[in-house]
């Protein structure tokens, strides 16, 4: 009898170990597949406005189309090339795990705000200069480039300065900065302009080749990319201008993430060998 009860006590422990080792197990493994739901299927570090991009599966942008070594459309492969597009892939990258999912839009300075406003596009990369007025409808990056306006001008026309154009026709682009500029720069170099204002620099170069205007005036390193055997841009420049980012002002997400890239692709020399690439210098 007393043996019999060594048997039952033995089998009961052995039981009550059983289930230990099984409370512990399942512990483990409720543990381990918590663990494991958290790493595989938790929530996104990415702003929800970012995330929202991520989730679209496509990056839209506004680009420029007609602003050789910033943003263009190369007529010959029909492709967008240029630094702004660069920038363009490697937020595409940064948010969608790829730069090829990106959509351009073309935008010129009239078009762009208006193509923001309504949501056709994420955001503007488009030589879009950072001014207290803008910022009061949009938001905008830090800089991603710096630049001065400058002028266009007929090597034939024999035009070495500012003052040579006292009284002449200095075309610009339809809602760009650059007219407000020069009106600001004639003041203080006590001369006065005629404008005539077009829609694209296209357009302006055109007019400037059919001497519809005395000069094509706007950032000089837009200008580079119009200059031909018959051209030249004046030497020197006038009314800094900072290009940013612009987002929609409720997108204020996306601009604080936009303003991160921005900021660790300036200081770890990324912005530099893109500037190279297209051969900018700031």
């Amino acid at each position: 009898m007393k043996k019999w009860k060594k048997v039952v006590l033995g089998v009961s422990i052995l039981f009550s170990l059983g289930l230990i080792a099984g409370c512990s197990n399942s512990d483990k493994s409720t543990s381990s597949s918590s663990s494991s739901s958290k790493s595989s299927g938790g929530a996104s570090n990415l702003p929800a406005q970012v995330q929202k991009i991520k989730d679209a599966g496509v990056l839209k942008v506004g680009v420029k189309e007609d602003v050789p070594n910033f943003g263009y459309l190369n007529p010959d492969t029909n492709k967008n090339e240029g630094m702004e597009i660069d920038v363009a892939k490697l937020i595409a990258k940064e948010i969608t795990g790829s730069e090829k999912n990106i959509e351009y839009v073309g935008v010129t300075a009239k078009t762009r705000g208006p193509l923001l406003d309504n949501g056709e596009i994420n955001m503007v990369i488009a030589t879009f200069t950072i001014t207290d007025e803008r910022k009061k409808t949009y938001n905008f990056t830090e800089p991603y480039y710096k630049d001065q306006v400058g002028f266009l001008v007929r090597k034939k026309d024999k035009i070495s300065s500012i003052k040579d154009l006292d009284g002449k026709t200095i075309g610009v682009a339809q809602s760009a900065t650059t007219k407000q500029s020069l009106q600001e720069e004639a003041k203080k170099e006590g001369i006065s302009f005629k404008y005539l204002e077009l829609g694209s620099y296209p357009e302006l170069k055109t007019a400037l080749t059919s001497k519809r205007i005395d000069a094509f005036s706007v950032d000089k390193s837009i200008l580079t990319g119009y200059v031909d055997k018959n051209t030249e841009i004046l030497k020197g420049g006038f009314a800094p201008q900072e290009y940013g980012i612009a987002t929609k002002k409720s997108n204020a997400e996306l601009n604080t993430y936009l303003n991160t890239l921005i900021k660790k692709w300036a200081s770890d020399g990324t912005l530099d060998k893109i500037y190279k690439k297209w051969n900018l210098t700031e």
